[in-house]
Formats: structure tokens, sequence, C-alpha cells
């Protein structure tokens, strides 16, 4: 025999594709190809899976005087990473008749290291998945990444260590076959994750917890402005712990996304990310692109938290690019070699002080001139603020209160509150299939928070006089509804709306 097919799988975007590894080898001088649009990683494949070929008691396939050709189909996309060398290795050596099984309905990932051991990779759950909806029922991938590929229930796991522990469990010819038991499909864990930082562990700066539990519980962006040192960056820190954990389908999301990129650190995502680039971060890294478009911040963040501190510093391009998926919860990124479409339901928050020294306003001397606060106001454009729910000011807190015992709810409690708001919600909006108040459409609105008229009225004038765009008047809405459900009201009353007011931004450089 000397052509063989197995099959592995190939991560586009956020989704991925099964690739047939096929092997053809024919008389010749030695030469060792591989077509299929292959990267660097993968061209390199040839030495890896040569050396761990020979390491596992088998000839090399450099040793033999023959004509190699690897061919991953389809054609048309780009192979990238080191995932494929387990299936090129089991492909040549079914090719060579060295061993002997039936590669159907069976998808291979791994990078092999030259003794044949098999290396951990990124991408393991959308890979998997793509292999269940492809028909498959068995897939081999390595023994670290077993227990993310064991996310997906109706398909059979196989964690392996080594390229001689696969052929010991498939090849017909062995005399004495090791089975390689099967994984058992992973559970979310039923406890909640350990926080660092609880709300009642900051001193001070009620209106800014107030805010972040209207935050949480209706998934409305926030933004907290004040003087250096109050409290702002330790507040955005604890918003992931009043934030419900994820269910089974977002946990399955948001892992997915997590192992693309490269950033899973455990086997499976149960509570809501919280991501926080530098102000110095580039437009590629913060929305996603690139030649091949991949993933940004703002995507490993869905579901969970984005957090951006020092916000005005940030480039202003960078800034702008927030306008899309604030507004639509998701990032278009379009290249001339592709386009993708990334999710991004994250919670944004921001924080950012009143001027470039941080002072204006307080009791101290500001030391920036007039032009200076006019620049740096002007970072912030009318559209970007628009888009975040909820401005907070972080006032200085008074020295004597930093002495004493802490004081207020614990996260847990919060969090609980948060949680039958946020199934108060979900219950409402189930027909739209939507969960969250500041998932609500205009059209929503009318029929879902309907208004009296003496509310509709204060609404009205409020509105008139603070001079609040549409969209602004609209979001307004959402967060009284928000502030209604965290009492179990059933109707959105006056001072639900007072309060939602509120939050408007207050920021004046005059």
């Amino acid at each position: 025999m000397s052509f063989a097919k197995t099959y592995s799988a190939q991560t586009c975007g956020l989704s991925a594709h099964t690739i047939a590894v096929e092997v053809d080898v024919s008389q010749g001088l030695h030469a060792f190809t591989i077509v299929g649009l292959p990267d660097k990683a993968v061209e390199e494949s040839r030495d890896r899976v040569s050396a761990a070929i020979k390491n596992s008691g088998f000839e090399s396939p450099k040793s033999r005087n023959q004509k190699i050709v690897i061919s991953l189909a389809p054609a048309d996309i780009k192979k990238e990473g080191p995932s494929f060398d387990l299936a090129i290795a089991l492909s040549y050596l079914l090719s060579q008749d060295d061993i002997i099984f039936v590669p159907d309905k069976k998808l291979f990932l791994g990078e092999l290291s030259l003794d044949g051991s098999v290396r951990k990779i990124s991408g393991t759950l959308p890979c998997v998945l793509s292999a269940r909806s492809a028909g498959f029922s068995e897939v081999f991938v390595p023994k670290e990444n077993e227990r993310e590929a064991a996310l997906v229930r109706g398909i059979t796991i196989y964690g392996v260590s080594s390229l001689g522990e696969v052929i010991r469990h498939l090849d017909e010819k062995q005399k004495q076959r090791t089975t390689i038991e099967p994984v058992g499909h992973t559970n979310l864990p039923s406890s909640p994750p350990t926080y660092t930082i609880d709300l009642r562990d900051i001193r001070g700066q009620s209106a800014g917890k107030r805010a972040l539990e209207i935050a949480a519980a209706g998934g409305h962006n926030l933004a907290l402005w004040g003087p250096p040192g109050t409290g702002k960056t330790l507040l955005a820190r604890a918003l992931p712990g009043i934030l419900p954990p994820l269910t089974f389908e977002e946990a399955l999301e948001v892992t997915g996304i997590h192992s693309i990129a490269g950033t899973l650190r455990e086997d499976v995502i149960t509570h809501p990310p919280f991501r926080s680039p530098h102000h110095t971060s580039s437009y590629v890294s913060l929305v996603g692109g690139g030649v091949f478009p991949k993933p940004g911040e703002i995507t490993l963040a869905h579901h969970g938290v984005l957090f951006l501190d020092e916000f005005p510093e940030f480039d202003r391009r960078v800034i702008e690019s927030l306008r899309q998926p604030l507004e639509e919860r998701v990032v278009s990124v379009s290249r001339a070699k592709g386009s993708a479409l990334f999710p991004a339901d994250t919670l944004c928050v921001v924080a950012l002080n009143p001027c470039p020294c941080g002072k204006w306003g307080s009791d101290r001397m500001c030391s920036c001139s007039p032009n200076i606060l006019a620049r740096y106001q002007r970072r912030m454009s009318g559209p970007i603020i628009d888009r975040i729910d909820l401005w907070v000011e972080a006032l200085p807190v008074e020295h004597a209160s930093l002495s004493r015992a802490p004081e207020g709810e614990e996260s847990a409690i919060v969090r609980k509150r948060v949680c039958i708001a946020r199934e108060i919600q979900k219950d409402r909006l189930k027909s739209l299939g939507k969960k969250k108040n500041s998932d609500l459409s205009v059209r929503d609105l009318d029929k879902y928070v309907p208004l009296d008229e003496q509310t509709k009225t204060l609404l009205n004038e409020s509105a008139e006089t603070l001079e609040l765009s549409a969209r602004a008047y609209h979001r307004t809405i959402k967060i009284a509804r928000t502030i209604a459900d965290l009492e179990n009201a059933e109707h959105v009353g006056q001072h639900h709306i007072l309060e939602a007011l509120q939050y408007r931004p207050k920021l004046n450089y005059h």
C-alpha cells in the first residue's frame, strides 16, 4: 500500500474544519513534501514526524529512498500550527503497511515531540465540536487537552501521551494491544470561584458599589471617573465577583474562544473572564484582526468584563473602534484574505481621571491648561460617551474610614441579588431569545418595559432638560428596568427613572 488517509482538524476564526491528511509514497529520489497551504510550523512537521516515528520503533521516512507527498485537504484553507503531526505520522505508517487499522470515523490532534510524545495544542474544543458535527465517533487528543475535549457530549475522547501509545491501541498487527480508556465527560464545578477582591474590602464608594450591582444585573457598560487613588480600579476588579456563573453553553463558548487564542489556563472556564489590556495596546490586539483574522481582547472578554483603565490614554483609533461592539455585541473584521464575525457580548468598564494630572474638580490645584483639558476631553467622542450607560464619580475617601473595619455587603450577597434579577429578565425575555435588559431593542422596550403616563412625562421632561440623545433616552429606560428588577418590582416607577438619570455623564471641563 502506498496511499493512506487519516483525519485531523484546523481552526478557522472561532470555528473549525475537518482536514483530510493524505499520504502518497512512490519510488524515486528522496523527497518529503507537504502541500495544502501549510505555514512554517506545518512544514517543519517533516522533521518532527520523522524523528517521532524513528523513536517509536519504526523506520524513519528519511532513511528510505522514496518520494513522500502529504496533502492537507481542502487545499484552499490555510493550515497553521503543529496539530497535524499525529495524523501525519499515522497516515504515513498506514501507507507503508507498518500498522493496520481503519481510520474512518477517527480524528487525530496533537503535536509530536522528537521522542514521540504528544504535546498540548490550542483550539482543541472547536475541533472536537467540528468532529462531532462531521459524524466522527472517536477523537484522539493530547493528554493535557483531554478535559477540555471532554466537554463535548456524544463523541468518544481518548487522551494520549505518545505516538507509540496510539499505535498499540489501534494497530491490528500488535500481539499485545493496549487499550486506552475513554475520558469521562467533564461537568462544570458547582462551587463558585474565589476572587481576590471583595466589595466589603473597598472602603467608601457606596455610589460606585451600587453602580456595579446595576451594571452586573443588566449587563450595562460602566464608566468610573475621579481623581487618582480613589478606588476606581478596585471597584472594576471586584465586578467579576458579583456576576452570575457561566451556563454550560456559555462556558463551552468562552472556553473555545480562549482555546483558539492560546490563553486557556484551565480545563474549562466556568466564571466570567476578566480582561484588562494596557492602554498602549494596539487596535488589532483589542478588536482583533491580522492577515488571517484572530480574536482580540474584546472577544476574549465575551460573557465577562473588559476593563479599560486610563481610558483616554488609549489611542483614539482604538477608542473609536469600540462603537460597533458596544452597540451590536459583535466585531466584524474584514481583511483581504478573509473576514470573520467575532462575538463581543462583554460588560465594558472604563476608568478615567478628570484631567491628565488628575486634580481637576478636587480641592487640589489642577496644573492643566485649558488647551490640555480640551484635548483630553476630545479623546472621547460623543458617540462613545453615549454608549456607556452608567457614569459614576469616584470621590476621594476620608482617611479616617481607611483605618476602620470593613463594612457593607460582601460580594456573595450582592451576587445573589444579581442572579435573581438576571433570572427575572431571562423569564421576561425568553420569547425573544435574549437574557439581559441591555440586549433590548427600541421595539422591545414598548412591549416589555411599558411606562405609565406620569413616569413617561417625567422621563420626557428630564430628557429635554438634560438634552439626552435618542440612544441615551432608551438606555435610561433599560437601566430603570434593571433597577426595578433588583427590587423585584413589576413595573418601572418614577423613582427608578430618577435613579437611572443620575448615571448620565456629568463631565464638564468648562
